[in-house]
């Protein structure tokens, strides 16, 4: 099924996971983004079809059940993303490479459903304080949602080393000259 290379960028929200694959898609004209599936509600900077699919929780729900999803999660109390089987076909159809921007446990689903064909990327920061204070600059979470996300950032940590590649995303110029150099070796290979 797939004839090109998938790399997979995820981190804890706030860590600007967003950001790298915006400009990794500018670089590389060969890569496409798989647009995840999500119930959340959209922000006001998003489109529906283009930074998510956006659906009711029951339309998620058949989603699963219909074997739609090649991987989903329950991210924070009531929100569920997940993969589409047809996002990814689309794109293979194509001949593109694909790149993810998810969730640290659908990163290290995807890694393991894409195998050697994968990489991937942890996007780490040096504290909990700045990703607090980068989830507070963003200014699209309340303050119970941006507890929930320092909470669940502090286990996803404990999960970077089961990543190809850490990445420090302290220096916004250096995280894009680096992510540009892993990313040109692992396609060209």
């Amino acid at each position: 099924m797939l004839n090109g290379k998938v790399i997979i960028i995820s981190a804890p929200s706030g860590a600007g996971k967003s950001t790298i694959v915006n400009f990794l898609i500018k670089e590389f004209k060969n890569l496409s983004f798989s647009i995840s599936v999500t119930t959340r509600k959209i922000r006001k900077d998003e489109k529906d079809s283009k930074d998510y699919y956006f659906v009711s929780k029951n339309e998620f729900q058949e989603l699963i059940l219909d074997n739609k999803l090649i991987e989903w999660e329950e991210v924070y109390s009531g929100d569920f993303k997940g993969t589409l089987k047809s996002e990814i076909e689309s794109i293979v159809s194509k001949k593109r490479n694909i790149i993810f921007d998810v969730d640290v446990k659908g990163g290290l689903s995807l890694k393991k459903y894409f195998g050697e064909s994968g990489l991937s990327i942890f996007i780490n920061v040096s504290s909990i304080n700045t990703l607090k204070e980068r989830l507070i600059n963003r200014g699209t979470e309340s303050d119970e949602d941006i507890k929930e996300r320092l909470i669940k950032a502090e286990k996803e940590f404990l999960l970077k080393n089961k990543f190809d590649v850490i990445v420090e995303n302290d220096d916004l110029s250096n995280t894009f000259q680096n992510l540009k150099n892993i990313v040109q070796k692992f396609i060209n290979n």
